[in-house]
């Protein structure tokens, strides 16, 4: 039988019976599946300290526990749905129960009669499932009658109703998923159906019909780049489906004909699945997708009289399973089981289990109606460094910009060239007509917008508290590593954490580009960037350098630039001359091109431009041309942040002019110019940099005056935070990965650790403590970026070449004092205007 998918164009034939991979490997897609070049986790490398055993909180709830799951993104928060149609937030550090509601329908009204001559005999329900969105912005229940709730999550006990679908007369099971870039919700149920939903506006998309019995399990699926669904039934039938209505392309039998669930790890290339039949024989094993087969069964489960077995993955490494009143654990890779624990005792025969994205984090339940959670070292150190910072999202809107779901990845990095990814269209050939008139117009930054998830969702800061000023002068107060370098001394303008803080690229002064690699070993298991390590200065056999164009001008009077892919191996540079385009894994130049680029190795859909003369170019590549020239500022543009929540675009002037425009529609919604503290007169002429914070509401400002926080759309300034307590003009600055703590340089090499939330100085680390004494020589750092997943380490590139990585003591954990009553620290809150004009 021939059958095309949505996908492609091409028609395939099912030459195997389960050869689903033989058809995804077949589909014609513009994204490359490349990974950075870079060593991938040992799964069989393990200590006992990576498994989450040790009980630090019992969570007391009083209801039987039905289904769990972590924040995706605040990953002390467990969203916890019950037996009696109760759905809670909980914050795990401190065991609080944060937020609570009840079952009830929102419009009974206009539910089917059947909904509610249900309701009229009984208005309970129980929950089967509850499941945060991706982004952590929405979670959704699914009820034992009928319904589906969606709702918004805005921090604290802050929970507002979104979406209410009467899906299926029970409702098993609920999920989350991205066909089309397009944030969707899957459901099935007792009526043997699978249903996808919008998730902004709640319009029914697609119905999946082809089961026999009622589907118990839906698991999303993308392998490379091709979205798909597993579906199974209680009849213990697998099918798979495409976002194509064509049908199911697979039939597979689960083991032993069990309810059965499927979950795939985390990078996406292993299925499992574990199940429970009605003779309480239970399996976990994995797939092989391309032949429809059992690749591996793990071995140590029991068997029961009722139950049915829960399972989960951790990253790519562990298998966990509740089991017989136990936690048990399996190695990915070994058959065996690694090890089980009774957590103390006292949990349920088929507890309900689930990890947290890290993996440091379990919840299992009791028989009691509790949860107990588990934590390995990293646990528990997350919850100690958590403790002080309770939960308090800012309101966030759900826009249409939603329905892409795509975040962003600030590069403070000139010339100014923004591409804005939202489509599946690729860049004309059109663009090439344009280059020759924008040569040496071009100035500013460069943005790229990724498919990646914002690590932390909000400022989880304590503002009741004030904080002692912790001061570090010497190198054994703190844990800092210079990389090494045996090249000529050059200034380090450039630099970024890649490939998710396992490397650090920099782009050096001459326009010749470096990069350290961690490897994995004993000491660092990971293979991320750490202080305690010595990373190795990487260079591809040949002995090639990324080197950039600089046209004969001197390179030290170019304003040079990087942007690093989205998960892949492509480096776009300038240092003042031609763009380049590099592949990291062989150092080897791709090609060289005047600005605007070609086309990158991804779908684009929108480039803007900033311009010398202060006007920003918007080129649309679907309908390839130019759509918009906007024009507000009157200076050069220095900096430009979006944000994806709130569907807009900043920009930032050399006059320190910040406009707000809107994506849409590319029209500016607001103008204000930052402004000095206390009427010290207009900011000088400087680079003004912005870097929306992770909850892409709030906004930092950075210029060599000062820090400031807005709040957009409306540019609202909330604090700000200026020179005088400091001894030296602002460098640059950025928020830590967490959004907790602003990292500021200065130009006497000294670096300040803010509270986002107060703008105090709680840590000022002077030269000292990591620079080694050069007396001649004035060092200070160029530029400061913040690790992508750990937020008490910072990277700095200085003025004589070097770049270090600092980090706090272990002992202390984080940087900054603990909280005191009567804290000090320099911080002034200012209120703005809505006028356009210069705020004086």
């Amino acid at each position: 039988m021939d059958y095309q998918t949505a996908d492609s164009k091409h028609v395939l034939k099912r030459s195997r019976p389960f050869g689903i991979l033989d058809e995804v490997n077949n589909l014609s897609v513009n994204i490359l599946p490349i990974s950075y070049n870079c060593p991938s986790l040992s799964q069989s490398s393990y200590s006992s300290n990576d498994l989450p055993r040790n009980v630090v909180i019992t969570l007391s709830q009083g209801s039987l526990v039905k289904s769990m799951d972590f924040h995706p993104v605040q990953q002390i928060l467990l969203l916890v749905g019950t037996d009696m149609g109760n759905v809670m937030v909980f914050e795990v550090g401190s065991g609080a129960r944060i937020a609570s509601r009840k079952f009830k329908v929102w419009d009974l009204g206009t539910r089917s009669m059947a909904l509610q001559a249900s309701l009229a005999n009984d208005y309970t329900a129980s929950i089967n499932r509850v499941m945060w969105s991706p982004d952590g912005i929405l979670f959704g229940v699914a009820y034992s009658k009928h319904m589906v709730h969606i709702y918004s999550y805005h921090g604290g006990d802050d929970i507002r109703n979104h979406l209410e679908l009467e899906a299926h007369v029970e409702v098993l099971m609920i999920c989350f998923s991205y066909p089309n870039k397009q944030l969707c919700v899957v459901t099935c149920g007792e009526d043997r159906l699978i249903k996808v939903w919008d998730a902004v506006t709640g319009a029914k998309q697609q119905t999946f019909e082809g089961h026999e019995a009622p589907v118990y399990s839906i698991c999303p699926h993308n392998r490379e780049n091709i979205q798909l669904i597993f579906s199974i039934a209680i009849d213990g039938k697998i099918k798979a489906w495409f976002y194509d209505n064509m049908g199911s392309r697979v039939d597979w039998d689960a083991p032993g004909h069990s309810f059965t669930k499927m979950a795939c790890s985390v990078n996406g290339k292993r299925l499992f699945s574990c199940g429970t039949n009605k003779e309480g024989e239970s399996y976990l094993v994995e797939w092989n997708e391309s032949e429809g087969a059992i690749k591996r069964t793990y071995h140590g489960l029991g068997k029961r009289s009722d139950g049915f077995v829960q399972f989960d993955i951790a990253k790519n490494r562990f298998l966990v399973a509740g089991d017989e009143s136990m936690v048990k654990f399996w190695d990915m890779d070994n058959n065996n089981i690694l090890t089980s624990i009774d957590a103390d005792g006292g949990l349920s025969a088929s507890p309900c289990i689930r990890f947290n994205k890290e993996g440091i984090l379990l919840a299992v339940s009791t028989n009691d109606n509790s949860i107990k959670i588990l934590a390995n070292v990293d646990g528990i150190r997350l919850l100690r460094t958590m403790d002080s910072w309770p939960f308090d999202a800012p309101r966030i809107t759900l826009g249409p910009l939603m329905k892409s779901s795509l975040n962003v990845v600030n590069l403070v990095l000139p010339p100014m060239i923004v591409i804005f990814s939202s489509g599946n269209a690729t860049i004309g050939a059109n663009l090439e007509n344009h280059r020759a008139a924008m040569v040496g117009m071009v100035s500013g930054i460069i943005t790229a917008l990724a498919l990646q998830k914002p690590r932390i969702a909000d400022d989880s800061t304590d503002k009741s508290r004030n904080w002692k000023l912790t001061e570090i002068n010497e190198p054994s107060q703190c844990r800092s590593i210079r990389l090494p370098d045996n090249s000529t001394a050059t200034r380090v303008p450039r630099l970024s954490y890649i490939n998710s803080g396992r490397a650090i690229l920099a782009l050096s002064s001459n326009a010749v580009h470096k990069l350290w690699k961690w490897e994995e070993s004993d000491q660092n298991l990971t293979g991320r960037a750490t202080t305690s390590v010595v990373p190795q200065l990487w260079q591809p056999p040949g002995g090639n350098l990324m080197t950039n164009d600089t046209c004969g001008a001197n390179p030290e009077d170019a304003v040079p630039c990087f942007a690093v892919l989205e998960n892949g191996p492509f480096l776009i540079s300038a240092s003042g001359g031609e763009i380049s385009s590099f592949d990291m894994r062989t150092f080897k130049t791709m090609k060289k091109f005047m600005p605007p680029p070609p086309p990158p190795p991804r779908n684009n859909d929108i480039i803007e431009i900033g311009m010398e003369d202060s006007a920003i170019q918007i080129y649309s590549a679907r309908a390839d041309e130019w759509v918009a020239n906007l024009k507000g500022h009157q200076k050069r543009i220095t900096g430009l942040a979006f944000s994806n929540v709130l569907n807009v675009l900043v920009s930032s002037g050399a006059d320190s002019q910040l406009c707000v425009w809107n994506t849409r529609r590319w029209k500016k919604q607001t103008s204000k110019f930052l402004r000095m503290p206390n009427g010290r007169g207009a900011a000088p002429l400087a680079d003004t940099r912005v870097q929306f914070h992770v909850d892409q509401i709030h906004l930092l400002v950075v210029h060599q005056t000062q820090i400031a926080t807005c709040e957009a759309p409306k540019l609202e300034c909330l604090k700000q935070w200026d020179t005088r307590e400091a001894s030296a003009p602002i460098t640059d600055a950025t928020y830590s990965c967490n959004g907790h703590s602003i990292y500021v340089s200065f130009e006497d090499g000294s670096i300040g650790v803010l509270s986002t939330s107060t703008l105090r100085l709680i840590c000022c680390i002077n030269p000292a403590a990591y620079i080694l004494p050069k007396p001649s020589l004035r060092v200070y750092p160029l530029v400061i970026v913040a690790h992508p997943s750990e937020p008490n380490q910072f990277a700095l590139g200085l003025t004589d070449g070097s770049v270090y990585v600092l980090e706090p003591l272990e002992s202390e954990g984080e940087w900054g004092g603990s909280p005191v009553e009567n804290g000090a620290g320099p911080s002034t809150t200012y209120g703005t205007t809505n006028s356009d004009q210069p705020q004086r």
